[in-house]
């Protein structure tokens, strides 16, 4: 019997699973599969943090944008830069305000 994943692993993942026993089956995903298969994994991660709220799932988040940054060849220090300017011009949310409605 075997389970069908057909998902992103982080890279250590094999060699831990080999060393208790179990044997994976890999491949290696061509670009636009790694694209599709990130744009998975943060989703994955976004949800397994909205379920049980740990830190250890915010960092996985961070990890799966810091593979995205790479991938797609994006200066971490420009997107902190990117950030602070959105955070200047329009705020960021530490003030907790609810958009209700827009009266015309």
């Amino acid at each position: 019997m075997f389970m069908k994943h057909e998902k992103l692993v982080r890279d250590k993942v094999p060699e831990i699973m080999q060393e208790r026993g179990d044997n994976p089956e890999t491949h290696i995903a061509d670009d636009e599969e790694y694209w599709i298969k990130l744009k998975d994994k943060l989703k994955e991660e976004v949800y397994e943090y909205l379920d049980n709220e740990k830190v250890s799932e915010m960092a996985d988040i961070l990890e799966v944008i810091n593979a995205i940054c790479d991938f797609k060849n994006i200066d971490k220090d420009e997107l902190e830069e990117i950030r602070r300017s959105k955070l200047e011009e329009k705020g960021g949310f530490v003030k907790r305000i609810i958009w209700e409605k827009t009266i015309e």
